[in-house]
């Protein structure tokens, strides 16, 4: 099977069921945003691969499962909306989001001014990653009336959070300086 099959050339792609549609409609915006965040929590996951700390292992583990489920909404981001979706998030996906951020929250300082995105190399894919999960956010409420599952906002919305702690976390555990704003510019 080749990589290229030159369908794309006059600018359509095809959703999950073969419904083809442009290259910049909102829908493939949407996946394909899930797609840049997913790349840049693999990248942060790459650049933590070559550092030591307690509780590395588990928190790559969290990186993957977030990159998994994030790779399944953009699936269901790429159904059209009278389809079913191969895989569904749940209530539940969110909850452990939720938790997840509730447990390294506990071991950060608390936050008394806004921080720059800044400090380990790691940290700082983890901000992109987060403000292009924003993005997708912002896309997928362009087509929520169009989602079978309105959880796929909810997500995306928890998952930002969740990559502005883990970034705050990697900082810590790294050593990496958090950079206060400065307001007197």
């Amino acid at each position: 099977m080749r990589i290229y099959t030159r369908s794309g050339d006059k600018g359509l792609t095809s959703l999950v069921y073969g419904k083809r549609v442009p290259k910049n409609d909102l829908r493939v915006e949407a996946y394909g945003t899930c797609d840049e965040a997913n790349s840049m929590i693999g990248l942060a996951s790459s650049l933590l691969e070559q550092e030591s700390w307690e509780g590395k292992g588990n928190f790559l583990e969290q990186m993957h499962r977030v990159q998994t489920i994030l790779f399944h909404v953009g699936a269901e981001l790429a159904t059209p909306p009278d389809k079913e979706v191969a895989w569904e998030l749940k209530k539940e996906h969110i909850e452990e989001l939720e938790k997840q951020i509730d447990e390294w929250d506990q071991h950060l300082e608390p936050l008394k001014q806004f921080i720059l995105p800044s400090g380990h190399r790691a940290s700082s894919a983890l901000h992109v990653a987060r403000t292009v999960t924003r993005r997708a956010e912002r896309l997928a409420v362009g087509l929520v009336d169009e989602l079978p599952n309105q959880l796929v906002v909810s997500y995306l919305n928890r998952l930002s959070d969740f990559l502005f702690v883990a970034a705050r976390y990697v900082n810590q555990a790294l050593n990496g300086k958090e950079l206060p704003l400065n307001t007197d510019v």
